[in-house]
């Protein structure tokens, strides 16, 4: 027969001792201390010689100690209570109370109550909306010792009390680093924003729209525009292999990189191999690489342009009202040493546009998972290369926006046209 363990059953004893331990688990200072007062008091009113809290860690799927509490009130070793009886409590999650554990048919094998000597043990589960928080164990090994109806009524309550107050301390610890989380990843946004050029060059014979857009907190796309020592207008379009924090500090570098580069003359192949030779042994240790198109661009329209295992570029010539897709070209940067790349070199006619994007662009999908495409890219350049850079940018993004019909973008979609008028 189950003992009644509703707290209506208590001795007036017991409910004092119920309402100290609320009041104390309650308290927000000293936690830790709040549950060690309170199997005290249990222990206490209930003469068990030794109690245990023990929480549950989900991860681990195991029994965690947090008070071991002797008849002193002094902390003792966390382990010798019958782990027969708490796994059984686990397994059941119902309450346990042996007044004869040493001659219970159910415990007969426990090597803990043998060598304890233990003869009354109670312990009951500790639950959240029917998930296990942990148990509450208490036992004697004295002959007099038996625990009672009331002793399992007022450990049950207590159990639910502690269960309550730990879940709620879990959850704020949870809140707390979700918030640290939150404002890193905000700083880190800002932080690469920052690296986006804030304004674009100014360049008479060419005419520059761009477009970012981070489908997490941090993206891995990132494009640069500027204009090194001669005058000369060079763009990066670029895509890291991974997303959030660690891809924003491997573009940072990147960027960096390519900077110094090009700043120091190099030219556009050296550029980029340079780059790839500098990045492969922080690349080769997180596992990280990043997919490159780099480019330049001369007032009289001359451009040289280099893959590096990139989405290849919309080449629109306005002689022949033609769109077509640049080569592919080299690999990825980080992969290997001497990157096999090569140059392309263009001689721009008036009207003629580049349009640079990273695979989150064609790789958007509809409703139905069918994605967005290169022909669909080409198509809408063609109808639209007659308009300016920036109204070239916009029919792109409205285009792709209504064939994904309000499907969320799953990648990062960045977008640089670049525009010769001459």
């Amino acid at each position: 027969m189950t003992p009644d363990t509703s707290p209506e059953n208590l001795t007036e004893s017991h409910l004092r001792t119920l309402y100290q331990i609320a009041q104390w688990i309650n308290s927000s200072l000293e936690f830790n201390q709040s549950l060690n007062n309170a199997i005290d008091a249990v222990m206490q009113v209930t003469r068990a010689e030794r109690g245990f809290l023990m929480v549950h860690d989900e991860g681990a799927n195991r029994l965690r100690v947090l008070v071991a509490r002797g008849i002193d009130g002094a902390t003792i070793e966390r382990e010798g209570y019958s782990t027969t009886i708490v796994n059984q409590v686990v397994q059941t999650r119902q309450p346990i109370l042996t007044n004869n554990a040493q001659f219970d048919q159910e415990y007969t094998g426990s090597k803990s109550i043998i060598m304890h000597k233990l003869r009354a043990i109670l312990c009951t589960p500790m639950m959240v909306n029917e998930r296990l928080v942990g148990v509450v164990y208490v036992d004697t090994a004295m002959k007099a010792g038996m625990f009672g109806p009331n002793d399992m009524s007022l450990v049950t309550a207590v159990s639910g009390l502690a269960a309550r107050a730990i879940e709620n301390a879990r959850l704020y610890q949870v809140a707390l680093e979700k918030g640290r989380l939150e404002r890193e990843l905000q700083m880190a946004r800002e932080i690469q924003r920052g690296l986006l050029p804030q304004q674009l060059p100014d360049v008479s014979n060419y005419e520059i729209a761009t477009w970012w857009e981070a489908a997490r907190e941090v993206a891995g796309d990132f494009y640069d525009v500027f204009r090194a020592k001669d005058g000369m207008l060079s763009t990066v379009m670029a895509d890291v292999s991974d997303k959030g924090a660690p891809a924003a500090l491997f573009m940072a570098v990147t960027r960096t990189l390519i900077r110094s580069h090009v700043h120091n003359g190099v030219d556009p192949v050296q550029v980029v191999t340079s780059t790839n030779d500098l990045l492969l042994p922080d690349a080769e240790q997180n596992g990280m690489f990043v997919t490159l198109y780099y480019s330049e661009f001369q007032a009289d329209g001359y451009s040289v342009h280099v893959n590096a295992g990139h989405n290849p570029p919309i080449h629109y010539r306005a002689a022949s009202k033609e769109a077509t897709f640049m080569p592919i070209g080299g690999r990825a940067l980080g992969w290997f040493p001497n990157n096999p790349v090569g140059s392309i070199e263009l001689e721009l006619e008036p009207g003629d546009l580049m349009v640079l994007y990273t695979d989150g662009l064609t790789e958007a999908e509809n409703p139905e998972g069918e994605p967005y495409g290169e022909e669909r890219l080409a198509d809408i350049v063609e109808r639209t290369a007659t308009s300016s850079a920036d109204d070239v940018r916009d029919a792109i993004l409205h285009h792709v926006a209504e064939f994904c019909d309000g499907n969320p973008p799953f990648d990062d979609m960045t977008m640089l046209v670049v525009k010769y008028i001459g």
